[in-house]
């Protein structure tokens, strides 16, 4: 998401940090190429007409104009508008007694999921949720909140699916959720392919009924201006109160990111990146601002990776590494580890100058399909295998391609750059420089990239 709005505006900023003195017409030139680059984006145009008019305001300022560095102002500038664009008012959920949070939004949108990943989320916080099934018109939308609610140990009310009226069911679920002891209420409502008036009035009916605390539009992220109007239907309907972005991890313009809280003045309370149920995060401006001018997002991903990685066991591989006893079972763990951290892709985007260091990268680097052939690999190999690399000769190899399903070449592959890795850890000057790389400023990262990909710095091609 927003790759290619990143592409552009990197351009232009880079244009404006090579000169010498701003001008009238510097600014007026990049503000131009700004605004095509937002309209490209499928940010809806008296949102971008807004945003370029507050920065050229305050770009023209003569302290600006004026300063040392008028380039990076501009940019700072840029970073604080958006910020503010996409929403200075975010704020938590309203949680207080009675918490009962209403889930609205269009067919396909990920409405049950969602509702199923805001549950995981507000149980980790230390809350009792409950998730109600409201959707009485897809056959298939009650069995899956009970499915996922499962999954996630969450108290689950579904109706008979022969029931049509959901005022009823919203009644009764009320009554069963005294007797569950929950603290906050998640109700999945039915959507449609497009806005309609029956759709309307049952949702009237249903939000007076309950009063929800929080009405939250779940909208997804990749249907560009039509997610724009169906935010002001639902808005003018039922109230919304705030906005859920998903699939914001696709390959999509992401305008409507932009647009939305602009739009509707409802402030974007959570991201979804992926399908797993855990690929659910509270959504900062500022945090998204920086990740759209690529200056990465280092807090959510040392967040999202500290709860995914046990400490004790990263300690234990970190000194194996050190005292060079690194094997295959510890090579197996660690590809557990990485594979649980959810796509690699979207983690490595949080960093800094990421965007423009993957177009330097092999293609497959973070390829999952790839990690599980290694997997296999390694699983084919005995205990005494992985713990003795260096015994797997000819027979050893040919088994293990026929066990793995996997060719003669990869399984080749795999053991000589898992030599390499370990002659590597095992030269205590090799480790210090990588240690020092990836530590070591600008490039640091971006050398240790290189070397896992096998590229330059004489770095040895990792298998990982």
């Amino acid at each position: 998401m927003f790759n290619s709005l990143s592409d552009n505006l990197e351009n232009t900023f880079r244009k404006l940090r090579g000169q010498g003195k701003i001008s009238e017409k510097n600014i007026s030139d990049a503000m131009r190429e700004i605004r095509l680059a937002l309209l490209e984006a499928d940010v809806e145009f008296s949102v971008a007409k807004k945003l370029i008019a507050d920065i050229k305001e305050k770009a023209m300022g003569a302290e600006v104009l004026k300063s040392v560095k008028p380039g990076e102002q501009i940019v700072k500038i840029f970073q604080d508008e958006l910020t503010e664009l996409l929403g200075g008012d975010q704020a938590p959920l309203d949680l207080n007694p009675p918490a009962r949070v209403l889930m609205v939004g269009l067919n396909g949108a990920g409405k049950t999921t969602t509702s199923a990943k805001l549950a995981l989320r507000l149980k980790k916080e230390g809350r009792r949720p409950l998730l109600i099934a409201c959707d009485l018109y897809r056959p298939a939308a009650i069995e899956q909140l009970a499915t996922l609610a499962k999954q996630i140990d969450v108290p689950v009310y579904t109706p008979d699916a022969s029931e049509k009226d959901l005022i009823k069911v919203a009644k009764d679920a009320l009554s069963w959720a005294e007797g569950q002891n929950g603290t906050a209420l998640i109700f999945d409502t039915a959507g449609r392919q497009e806005i309609d008036d029956k759709l309307v009035e049952e949702l009237k009916e249903l939000a007076r009924f309950i009063e929800p605390r929080e009405t939250l539009l779940v909208a997804d992220a990749a249907t560009g201006q039509q997610a724009v109007s169906v935010a002001k239907h639902f808005d003018e309907a039922v109230g919304l109160t705030g906005i859920v972005l998903t699939k914001l991890d696709g390959d999509a313009r992401g305008g409507a990111a932009l647009s939305m809280r602009s739009v509707t003045g409802k402030p974007i309370k959570y991201i979804g990146e992926g399908e797993k149920l855990e690929n659910f995060t509270e959504f900062f401006p500022d945090r998204m601002a920086s990740r759209i001018l690529d200056m990465g997002d280092v807090v959510s991903m040392v967040e999202q990776v500290a709860d995914k990685i046990n400490e004790e066991d990263a300690m234990k591989t970190a000194k194996r590494m050190q005292e060079g006893k690194f094997d295959f079972t510890d090579f197996l763990d660690q590809m557990k580890m990485i594979r649980n951290l959810g796509p690699l892709d979207g983690l490595m985007g949080m960093l800094p100058g990421m965007k423009k260091l993957k177009k330097q990268l092999p293609d497959n680097l973070f390829d999952e399909k790839r990690m599980r052939h290694m997997e296999a690999i390694v699983l084919s190999m005995t205990p005494y295998e992985r713990s003795r690399p260096e015994i797997i000769k000819g027979s050893r190899r040919k088994r293990i391609a026929a066990g793995s399903g996997r060719s003669i070449i990869e399984v080749n592959r795999l053991i000589k750059q898992f030599s390499e890795m370990r002659k590597m850890m095992k030269s205590k000057g090799k480790m210090n420089q990588m240690l020092k790389q990836m530590g070591g400023g600008s490039g640091g990262f971006g050398d240790i990239m290189k070397g896992l990909g096998g590229g330059g710095g004489g770095m040895p091609k990792l298998p990982f």
